[in-house]
């Protein structure tokens, strides 16, 4: 009996020297940041579209389809990336996750958007949302596709980017 549990402590020992060991070398290979960072999804793919300006990551959490036509996904910006102005026919929810961006409906101010602040857009309004200029911006976004797909614009300029 005691042989076994010396065994299982044996063991445990061993898995957390391993751990230890990988999570230095990680450290060393500049990805023990991102690994480590307590992110509630994965970054998912870098967005290669031309429908963000910076860099971007998408990650599809939930695909709109016949029995349920809402999408979900997490986007993570990069500082001062951000959107296209865009429309979403049947409106659109973001949640803010982890840093500082900011939200603008056309006509209206830029809003700061902060961990923990939700953000309602209305349908069928330009609007655009991103990184702030000083840290990356995690939210996301709950968008209805019932009454069709999001409607891309122009791009946000850096001078609307930049206005407070």
């Amino acid at each position: 009996m005691k042989k076994t549990k010396l065994t299982i402590y044996a063991v445990a020992i061993a898995f957390t020297f391993i751990g230890l060991i990988s999570c230095n070398k990680r450290e060393r290979d500049g990805s023990y940041q991102e690994l480590n960072s307590n992110l509630i999804f994965p970054k998912g793919k870098k967005n290669t579209t031309n429908n963000f300006t910076g860099k971007v990551w998408l990650n599809n959490l939930v695909q709109a389809d016949t029995a349920n036509k809402t999408a979900v996904g997490s986007v993570t910006f990069e500082p001062e990336a951000r959107t296209k102005w865009h429309i979403h026919p049947a409106g659109q929810i973001i949640l803010a996750l982890e840093g500082k961006g900011y939200y603008q409906e056309k006509g209206s101010l830029k809003v700061v958007v902060k961990k923990g602040d939700v953000i309602k857009c209305p349908a069928n309004i330009p609007h655009w949302h991103g990184a702030a200029s000083d840290t990356k911006f995690i939210q996301v976004a709950i968008t209805g596709r019932e009454k069709g797909e999001t409607v891309w614009l122009e791009s946000v300029t850096d001078k609307e980017y930049n206005e407070l």
